[in-house]
């Protein structure tokens, strides 16, 4: 597939997104036409290692064959479902995550994005409470939909588009004491079992557990948002396992499509779904959700999961990345911190601006990272859980030259 770069630019300096194209230009990004496994291609015919997996989409690596094949045989068949008829794909993968998620889950209902299961979250947890407040963490990240919006912890994203849906507290995240705020007026309390956009941050052991406590004790419920932690990225199918906890609403996303296709998935229990459904069987829809495409994509996702073990290959290959990182860290003094669990790293530079040039150097040597929104000094590790050892260490070692590139430049110009 032939693309010239330049002309893509142009149309996206035309129609789509100015201001993108400029940050774009200047970075020196081509554009991408192909990938496969954790490579992907670009215009010009460079490779790219991804260790970004498309902020958690590609924990099985790019066009996985069993996931692809599911897709391609659903698509001679039907590929858009009519709403009017049973769905059979989507009852059985509905039935195949109340099988693998924390017990109490029963129930799912599907939609096409993790802002749109966030959306779901909150609207359910309104409806079966009775109440309208909510009691989010500073640093989380929902979404930029108006209600999952209102939930995200910086206000860079949410002050220009306020007021936005009133009644949310936020809380640091991590903080014991804080969970004090959750009260008898609160619907729900949301949180990340770990902070993706905040900076890859993980609260102490028991932190859920103690969330959990309390929202019981006023008769909140407890949404755990695994858009971005979910089937395996953290070392455990779903990351609220750490603490062994039960959440009453759950948020699926990205990689549930197995990197082939968007799927957003709100898992709940039968209390929640009477008091919803109970009212009303179309109080809440999505007229894409549950498309046939999208379930044919999850239920191959979720056995590709299972039969390559990739929440113990996320444990290990995190191990090695983990260690790799902090060893090559250790020499510049640009580096505060490396943290994780599982193929979820966070590397926090001491100082602003320094992430982008890291990034860049890194680009310029054939891979690809990012820092997290909401915190621009964690550069952001989360490649696909399918990668292999020498890919691992092929990466932190050209983090290792990328970071003493950065230093370089920065003694340079002080």
């Amino acid at each position: 597939m032939s693309v010239d770069r330049d002309h893509v630019l142009d149309q996206y300096s035309a129609h789509v997104n100015p201001p993108l194209a400029r940050l774009k230009a200047f970075a020196g990004f081509g554009a991408e036409v192909s990938a496969e496994g954790c490579v992907i291609t670009d215009s010009d015919g460079r490779e790219y290692l991804d260790f970004l997996g498309g902020y958690g989409v590609f924990s099985l690596g790019h066009r996985h064959p069993k996931v692809v094949d599911a897709v391609q045989r659903q698509l001679g068949r039907m590929p858009i479902s009519s709403k009017v008829f049973l769905n059979p794909l989507e009852a059985e993968l509905a039935t195949r995550l109340s099988e693998l998620a924390p017990e109490g889950l029963e129930f799912t209902f599907f939609s096409n994005s993790g802002a749109e299961a966030v959306e779901a979250a909150l609207k359910f947890a309104k409806v079966s409470t009775g109440r309208s407040n909510f009691v989010a963490c500073t640093g989380g990240y929902h979404g930029k939909t108006m209600g999952a919006l209102s939930v995200t912890g910086r206000d860079k994203f949410r002050v220009p588009f306020e007021p936005v849906v009133p009644g949310t507290t936020f809380v640091p995240f991590g903080d014991f004491d804080a969970l004090e705020n959750i009260d008898s007026d609160t619907a729900a309390f949301i949180v990340e079992p770990v902070q993706g956009e905040g900076g890859i941050l993980i609260p102490p052991d028991g932190y859920l557990t103690a969330a959990r406590k309390r929202c019981d004790e006023v008769g909140a419920l407890l949404i755990v948002d695994e858009v971005q932690t979910g089937l395996g990225r953290t070392g455990y199918l779903f990351a609220c396992e750490h603490d062994g906890v039960r959440p009453d609403l759950m948020t699926l996303a990205k990689c549930l499509g197995g990197g082939v296709m968007p799927i957003g998935a709100t898992m709940g229990t039968r209390a929640v779904w009477d008091k919803v459904y109970g009212l009303n069987p179309l109080l809440h829809t999505s007229t894409f959700g549950g498309n046939p495409l999208a379930m044919a994509a999850g239920l191959a996702a979720l056995e590709v999961v299972q039969e390559e073990k990739l929440a113990e290959r996320s444990r290990v290959l995190g191990e090695r990345l983990l260690d790799g990182l902090q060893k090559e860290s250790e020499s510049t003094g640009l580096v505060h911190e490396v943290r994780g669990r599982g193929l979820m790293v966070g590397v926090e530079f001491a100082q602003d601006e320094v992430g982008e040039l890291c990034i860049a150097q890194m680009t310029m040597r054939g891979m690809i990272a990012a820092y997290s929104l909401n915190n621009p000094r964690v550069l952001r590790f989360e490649p696909p859980l399918t990668m292999t050892e020498a890919q691992v260490d092929e990466g932190v070692r050209i983090f290792g030259e990328a970071l003493r590139a950065t230093a370089d430049l920065l003694a340079a110009l002080a």
